[in-house]
């Protein structure tokens, strides 16, 4: 469920962790794409990093977990989060969960969805500290051009490429970096981020 943008998170929790470093495991694909983890993974880590926090390297986690008998992401979600934080000397971890990942096919129209949730967890406690959830929807538009035969054809056409390569990937990018920005639900700045580092206390 996506938070409503003028509530104010409570971030008490977060504040009295006061994380520097993240670790972001591998990510639980509940969609229908079986490559949407891999692709996710590619572009959360630039946002979070961005907002002022270390970022473990996520294909080396990835490695390091799976020589530590947590190759499925499943289970990887569902280990203690203080063990998973130890094996890297994380201060949290981040566990997101891909809901939708998909482009619905309607003759005319094509909609791509992508749909996320987001935990955060005090590696040191195991006590959450900031969750939050995405979702974007995408249908691409073909402009008129006053010939409405030919503006179908265009629309027909333009949805069936969509739904034969949809681009997911530019819709990830909008989800992690709206929902790390977000006033009064995003992650606060972190330390590696001096001038807003616990100077955002009127956003967040």
């Amino acid at each position: 469920m996506t938070p409503t943008p003028d509530v104010h998170y409570d971030y008490s929790a977060f504040r009295s962790a006061n994380p520097r470093s993240i670790l972001i495991v591998p990510v639980v694909n509940n969609s229908v794409d079986v490559n949407a983890s891999d692709y996710f993974l590619s572009a959360i880590s630039k946002p979070v990093a961005e907002r002022g926090y270390y970022v473990f390297p996520v294909n080396m986690v990835k490695r390091v977990m799976e020589a530590d008998g947590l190759a499925d992401a499943n289970m990887v979600h569902s280990a203690d989060p203080t063990r998973l934080a130890a094996l890297f000397g994380a201060d949290s971890v981040l566990y997101v969960s891909i809901e939708r990942w998909d482009a619905q096919y309607a003759v005319l129209s094509t909609s791509v969805t992508v749909e996320f949730t987001y935990v955060l967890k005090d590696g040191h406690t195991g006590e959450t500290i900031w969750q939050s959830a995405q979702k974007i929807v995408y249908q691409p538009r073909a402009g008129g051009s006053g010939n409405a035969i030919a503006d179908l054809v265009v629309a027909v056409v333009a949805a069936a490429v969509t739904k034969a390569n949809p681009d997911y990937m530019p819709l990830a990018r909008q989800a992690n970096q709206a929902t790390v920005i977000r006033h009064h639900h995003g992650l606060p700045a972190g330390p590696y981020r001096p001038e807003e580092y616990q100077k955002d206390m009127e956003r967040y």
